[in-house]
Parts: structure tokens; sequence; C-alpha cells
């Protein structure tokens, strides 16, 4: 019997990929969480609270929406799922709302977390001001310059945020700084890591709490064709976190195409890139064992992405099975070819799409697909905040 791709051992890996590679002053905040989220997350008054959160705070279940022009240029049945319909404006609020009621049951009252694109930041800044708990973010200079209204947004929910000037000055760097605080606060504090990296038990977790959008759709698909199996579902993958979420339900339907894409950058080639698969080999970045963009000496390759949420250097570590194994299909998307898939999908369909998830848009022109297929996109975000991006290309 092979293992599930969406389940880790007892170790926490995934294939070869996973495990827990920790500082010894983590080691007992790590091992709580390994001994206890599972039992937390599976009682049924955990359940019932999460749900509530979802339904009447977070506005769940998203809608699957046909995008009919969209559609109608591929020659496809093309369904969005909108995640950029949920409170805060992404996917990434699912993961807050759990890991924030799972802190409450450890005792923990002080909250940190990382984020590139401001939207995981955001998601963690509401629910701390929703359970009054003490926040602090870590960001990257870089990227708080070009997520601006993101940053505003944190501030003005009662969060710390504080820059990473180290390094890129980007994902990776935010995700060194609160590493390091959390092991300078080991006996109060939670990190809420947005993705589905770091030690395990983090990737599992954050794929359970993110499954909820796999599920909907199983469930809205069936309503709306008849069958709760897409041929084909797409998300864009940085660390991943969307993309385990709109995959999770599906990897075990062999039949289910899972299309992962990732930011080419300049291109795949060119040093100016964030495609792990394609440039990465296997080895250790926060805390577990995955596919990883570094020099022939282990030193970290600097990533580069216009998508500030694409921006890392590496792969969750399921993602990076779903790619060894050949599960998983893995493309990649340009910067240019981004622009130019959100310039048409807010045209063609009236949804400014975040910079992420056009990635997975662009994707679609790669792709060939029939007339009957059922291709459903993680929509993982709204483009509110990527404006001032876009407007760089706007004639």
């Amino acid at each position: 019997m092979t293992a599930p791709f969406n389940r880790p051992d007892a170790h926490g890996y995934y294939g070869s990929f996973g495990g827990a590679f920790i500082p010894e002053m983590l080691h007992r905040n790590v091992a709580e969480l390994q001994a206890r989220y599972l039992e937390i997350m599976q009682d049924p008054t955990f359940q019932r609270d999460v749900d509530a959160l979802l339904r009447d705070y977070v506005g769940r279940p998203t809608p699957l929406f046909l995008a009919e022009r969209l559609s109608a240029k591929h020659g496809t049945q093309i369904w969005l799922k909108r995640e950029d319909l949920c409170h805060t404006g992404a996917h990434k609020i699912n993961n807050t709302v759990g890991q924030i009621l799972l802190a409450e049951r450890l005792g923990l009252k002080r909250i940190i977390a990382e984020t590139g694109a401001g939207q995981h930041g955001v998601a963690t800044a509401t629910v701390c001001a929703l359970k009054g708990l003490e926040c602090v973010v870590y960001m990257g200079e870089k990227d708080i310059e070009r997520q601006a209204p993101n940053v505003a947004r944190m501030r003005m929910l009662g969060a710390t945020v504080v820059p990473a000037t180290s390094g890129s000055k980007t994902l990776k760097d935010a995700t060194n700084e609160a590493i390091r605080d959390w092991i300078n606060h080991p006996v109060d504090t939670h990190y809420i890591i947005g993705s589905v990296v770091g030690p395990h038990p983090y990737p599992d977790m954050v794929a359970r709490f993110q499954s909820v959008i796999s599920a909907e759709i199983r469930k809205q698909l069936l309503e709306k064709t008849g069958s709760e199996l897409p041929t084909h579902v797409v998300a864009c993958v940085g660390g991943g976190s969307n993309a385990a979420g709109a995959f999770y339900h599906f990897l075990e339907e062999p039949e289910v195409a899972i299309v992962a894409v990732e930011a080419a950058g300049h291109g795949v080639h060119t040093d100016m890139s964030a495609a792990t698969t394609q440039l990465g080999k296997p080895g250790i970045l926060h805390g577990s064992m995955s596919l990883l963009m570094q020099t022939e000496d282990g030193q970290v390759i600097e990533p580069h992405s216009i998508s500030a949420g694409l921006d890392y250097p590496g792969i969750g570590p399921m993602h990076a099975n779903l790619y060894k194994s050949g599960r998983g299909i893995f493309l990649s998307a340009t910067d240019d070819e981004a622009i130019a898939s959100a310039f048409e999908v807010s045209r063609l369909e009236g949804i400014i799409p975040a910079l992420e998830t056009a990635h997975a848009f662009a994707a679609l022109d790669q792709m060939t697909f029939s007339p009957d297929d059922r291709v459903v996109v993680c929509l993982s975000g709204r483009g509110d905040k990527d404006l001032a991006t876009y407007m760089q290309f706007m004639h």
C-alpha cells in the first residue's frame, strides 16, 4: 500500500521530503504541536468552532464560478474557485482561523507570522484582532515597499510589522526573522506559518486547514455538473498553501490532473527565477527537507518573481513529493506572462486576480483541453494589493 499523497508519515515525511530540522531551543514547542495538533483538530468542538468562523466570519463556502468567456477562449469549461471572495481577500484566512483557535487551545497568547505578499500577515493580524492577541508580523523590507496597502491594513488591525533587512529582504528573510523571534520567546508564542513549509507538523496542519477548498470544490462541482471530480485542478505554487488546499481531496483520484504553476520570473535560465522544481535540489530550509534553489555548496540562491507571494527559493515538501513522484504536473509562467494573464482575466471576466493567481491563469495557454473537460483554477486572491505593479503596465 503506497502512502497517500496528501498525508505525511509519522515523522512528517512525504516520500523523501519533510521532517523537522529545528534548533534545540524550539524542540519543546514543535514536539508539543506534533503531539497535540491532530487530537485538537479532530475534536468535534474544535471543528465546530472552526466551521462557524469560516461560515460567519470568512464567508465560506466561496463560490465556484463558470468563467464563460475564458472557457470560450480555451474551448473547455473553466471553473474559478473564488478564494478572492474570502474576508481579507485571499485563501490565507482559512489557515489563520484554524491556527488561532489551535493557539488558544495550547494557551499561547502571543502570535508571530511571516509574510511575503502581505495577505498572510493581514489574515494573521485579522484573527489576532478578533481574539485580542498580540501580533508581530515579519516582512521583507522589499516586500513592505511593494505591498504598502497590506502593511497599512496590518497596522490598522493592531499588528506590529517588523522589516527584515537581511539577504534579499523578501519572504525567505522574513521567515528567518520569525524563527529567530520564536527561539527567543519559546514559552508564550505560537508561530503561524502561512504556507505548507516549515518543520512537521506545519505542512500537514496548514494543508488540512486549507483542504476546505477542495472539499467545497467536490461538492459544488457535483451540484453544477453531476460529477464531483474535475479533469484538471490548477493552482499557483510558491510555498504552496492554496495549491495544497485545492489539490488535497483529489490527490488520491488518479484521473484528476494536478497542475502546479511556479514563477519563472524573467525565465527559468536567467538567474532571475523562482521555479524551484526546475532549478532546485534536495536541501533543508526553514525546518524541512524539500527542493531548494541552492549553489553547489548549499547556499540558498535568491529567487526572483514579480509576485511577492511566489518569491521563495523552496517549495513545500508535499509539492516536492508530487513533483518527484510524477503525481503533479509542474509548469511555470514568467513575470510577463503573468501580467498579460492578469489583464486578460480582468477584461474577460471582470475579476482582477492577485499576481500570484495570474501565474496559474498564464499556464492555461501551455495546456490543451477538450470541450467536456472540467478545469478548476484556484483563484487564490484578489488583485487590489498588486494595483501599484499593474499600473506600471497600463499604457
